[in-house]
């Protein structure tokens, strides 16, 4: 008995899973029957804020953008997980309280880090 309520529940979320997928493909489909195809060369540059592309895409750039994006993701990702805890605070004791004190304080930490290190340097 217990068996069918499994199967049952598993069958919903297979149906669930399906109709999602049928949203996501069928309006691909229809996309792809009914757009018109007027192939040319306007139509096929590249299109990069309302100019014209000049050179090549391939263009190095220095590394130290790449941490600066790094150091974004890190600190905008934790930032994010201070939003529970912040609309949590008044239901909490301090537990919770000491464990985002020194949550914050492994993100102030790596900010000094970053800071002593001259990633946040502009060059």
């Amino acid at each position: 008995m217990e068996t069918d309520a499994y199967i049952a529940n598993y069958g919903t979320i297979a149906l669930f899973i399906g109709v999602a997928v049928l949203f996501a493909v069928i309006p691909l489909m229809i996309a792809a029957i009914i757009a018109p195809r007027k192939p040319g060369r306007v139509k096929g540059d590249t299109y990069e804020c309302g100019l014209e592309s000049k050179g090549d895409a391939w263009v190095q750039f220095h590394a130290q953008y790449y941490h600066y994006a790094l150091a974004f993701v890190i600190f905008d990702v934790e930032a994010l997980f201070l939003f529970p805890w912040a609309v949590a605070f008044t239901n909490l004791g301090p537990g919770p309280f000491l464990a985002i004190c020194a949550f914050v304080l492994i993100l102030a930490e790596s900010l000094v880090y970053l800071w002593l290190k001259g990633v946040l340097d502009i060059k």
